[in-house]
């Protein structure tokens, strides 16, 4: 479905992507995890091509078979929505708040299927009946500020699914959501890509909503992917000192841990003008070597289908 290779995002010599490569085939879902900052929405627009004009793209990035690295906006407006669709961070700032939310998601179905508008509508009903929108003839009727979180999430899903995309990315779906709403938001994701056949990039800083919603596993830093695997058994061994330090400041969930103190990983994120040239996660990692923050380690083989990119591993020491 989605084939990148070395992808590059350049703001002048600032890098905000490094060598990023994936794919991701029909009907699997991958998750992408890693502190703000780390490049996980960033890789989300280049996957839609929509970079910011200031940013510049270099590699290699497929799409059914074509090659979109260089494409214009043109040929990208006639993928999204039919092939690549996106939900936002945010819902309330996504929608229109001067529009009924029918009306937004009619309108990718008469804009790029041609349909009339009683037949939009009709479509616009089924999305909402589909992604477990109560009373869904009323709510097309309604505006952003009325609904709740949940419902307006549930909108935004609609809206992306609305031309059936073989590929959705869920930017942070659940970020705005009380726990209970969040997990019925991650459960109805997994159920719309089985159902559909769908390829599914869910995009978090949750590692306990991606463990639930993700068959495959990406860990990103400083705009690199540092680790990648089976989701169970990346949180379950974790290889990276990264991947290692994002699972230890999870607070423990076993009764008499609760009081205890989270573990850190101490210092944040740099900015993309300060991050250093060998390992990204240099500064920060508690079993770093002297040439760490010079020498950029190479993404090396950790199990059956599973990659690290650290000095500790393949022999670099």
């Amino acid at each position: 479905m989605i084939e990148a290779k070395e992808i590059t995002v350049r703001f002048g010599a600032a890098a905000a992507l490094r060598d990023v490569s994936l794919d991701l085939a029909p009907g699997r879902r991958l998750g992408v995890v890693g502190e703000s900052g780390c490049g996980k929405s960033m890789l989300g627009l280049a996957l839609m091509g929509m970079l910011p004009d200031a940013a510049r793209l270099s590699g290699s990035l497929s799409v059914d078979g074509k090659e979109m690295a260089m494409a214009s906006d043109r040929d990208w407006r006639a993928l999204r929505a039919r092939r690549v669709a996106m939900i936002f961070q945010e819902p309330l700032a996504a929608l229109n708040p001067l529009r009924r939310v029918g009306e937004t998601v009619m309108e990718p179905l008469r804009r790029h299927l041609g349909l009339d508008r009683d037949a939009a509508r009709a479509r616009a009903l089924d999305l909402f009946e589909e992604t477990g929108i109560q009373d869904p003839a009323a709510k097309l009727r309604q505006y952003p500020h009325e609904l709740s979180g949940g419902q307006r999430q549930r909108v935004l899903i609609a809206l992306a699914l609305a031309c059936d995309p073989g590929l959705l990315i869920a930017d942070e779906p659940t970020t705005a959501l009380d726990a209970h709403v969040g997990l019925r938001i991650t459960d109805l994701l997994v159920r719309l890509a089985r159902d559909r056949g769908m390829a599914l990039m869910f995009i978090s800083h949750d590692l306990a909503a991606v463990a639930r919603t993700a068959e495959d596993l990406v860990v990103m830093y400083g705009g690199e992917i540092v680790e990648r695997g089976a989701t169970a058994e990346v949180l379950a061994d974790p290889q990276h000192p990264y991947t290692q330090g994002l699972l230890a400041a999870r607070p423990p969930l076993a009764a008499g841990h609760l009081r205890e103190r989270l573990a850190v990983i101490p210092g944040t994120v740099p900015g993309l003008m300060h991050l250093p040239e060998g390992c990204r996660f240099s500064g920060r990692c508690a079993v770093e070597m002297a040439h760490c923050a010079t020498v950029r380690p190479l993404e090396r083989a950790t199990g059956p289908f599973r990659s690290a990119a650290c000095h500790l591993i393949g022999g670099e020491r």
